[in-house]
């Protein structure tokens, strides 16, 4: 989600639609209901919740300019945005 300082918050769930009309209502992370209002700019689905959960840790780490590149789909610059070169 993207709030509005412009910073990104990144986090999982198993209803999409309900956590974003939480988020929107303030009843989402703490993080998000300092930054209202908030808007979805990119989701991806995963067949199990942990898969899910380990791409969440994994973007939380990212700098800005990767997410951006990612909410984009500019995908194809993901190793070059990366300080770890292995992801």
């Amino acid at each position: 989600m993207q709030c509005s300082d412009k910073s990104y918050y990144t986090g999982s769930t198993t209803d999409l639609k309900q956590r974003v009309m939480q988020h929107k209502a303030k009843e989402g992370a703490i993080y998000t209901q300092k930054r209202q209002p908030v808007r979805l700019v990119f989701a991806e689905f995963f067949e199990r919740i942990d898969e899910a959960f380990a791409i969440e840790k994994k973007i939380q780490g990212w700098s800005r300019a990767k997410k951006q590149a990612l909410i984009r789909g500019q995908l194809h610059l993901l190793p070059s945005l990366s300080n770890n070169r292995q992801e």
